[in-house]
This record gives structure tokens, sequence and C-alpha cells, in this order.
């Protein structure tokens, strides 16, 4: 089944998520998406668990979510966000094609909550870029500005 951008109900699930991007454990970074304004916001979710397999090694005793894992959820928040917005996204591969003014602001542990905004500033063809932000318990703690290639 393929999902149709006009056929989306909020709030999408994983299985919804997964219709939508290729990516699949471990690397699928988003767990619910809960706000959508097509072309211009969204709000995802990301549960973290102890469970996840890079606190094996980041860091022994003291977990740690990487910094490039939370940008890549934002990422992959933000690729739905263009495939609900551009059906003609559904389907391609997204590369990123840059990260500008990173800030990493709290640390993110196993039991948090990530809720990841995206907002849409400009698009051009296969070519967009975000504005991101990741937020745990209402405090910032990641935000950056991303760029992506769609193939």
């Amino acid at each position: 089944m393929t999902t149709q951008a006009s056929d989306v109900q909020l709030p999408l699930d994983v299985k919804g998520i997964m219709e939508i991007l290729p990516h699949r454990y471990p690397f699928l970074l988003v767990d619910r998406i809960v706000e959508l304004e097509r072309g211009k916001t969204i709000t995802g979710i990301k549960n973290v668990t102890m469970n996840e397999p890079f606190f094996q090694g980041h860091f022994p005793g003291e977990p740690v979510m990487p910094g490039v894992l939370i940008l890549e959820a934002m990422a992959q928040v933000g690729s739905i966000l263009a495939c609900l917005s551009d059906p003609e996204m559904i389907g391609r591969l997204a590369f990123f094609a840059g990260v500008d003014k990173a800030r990493f602001r709290r640390i993110v542990r196993p039991g948090d909550r990530l809720v990841l905004k995206l907002e849409m500033i400009k698009q051009k063809g296969r070519i967009i870029k975000m504005a991101g932000q990741a937020f745990v318990d209402e405090q910032l703690a990641t935000e950056a500005e991303l760029m992506a290639s769609f193939a």
C-alpha cells in the first residue's frame, strides 16, 4: 500500500511513517507525526528508549543520544513534510545537502521524548531547506537549518 499525501490522517503512527520513509530499524528515528500544515510546518515525536542500539557505545554507563542522530530524526520529520506537501517526493530518497547553524543545547537521554518541529524555509525543485528544533520537556535540545536533495 502506498500512502497518498491527501489520505494522511493525524496522528500518523509508525506504520504510516514507514509507508512514506524508506528507513527501517535501527535507523527509523521518528515514531509519530502529530501536527502538519502542508508546505509549512510539521511536528513529530521520537521516544528515546534504552533499547536504542547506539547506547551500547555512546556512552557505556552514561547513555547520551548522539547529536547527529537528533539531526537525522529532524531530517526524517522534514522529509515527511516534503513528501506530504508535494506528492512527487513520495518514494524518492532524500539525501542531506547541508546543515547550518546547528546547536546542541541539552543532553538527550533514555526516557526522553523528543518533540521535533520543522518549518519549511524554501523549496526549489528537489532541494528543500528547513529550520528545525528538537525539544525535551519543552526545553530546546537541538536546533539547526537542514538542506536535503531528493533523488
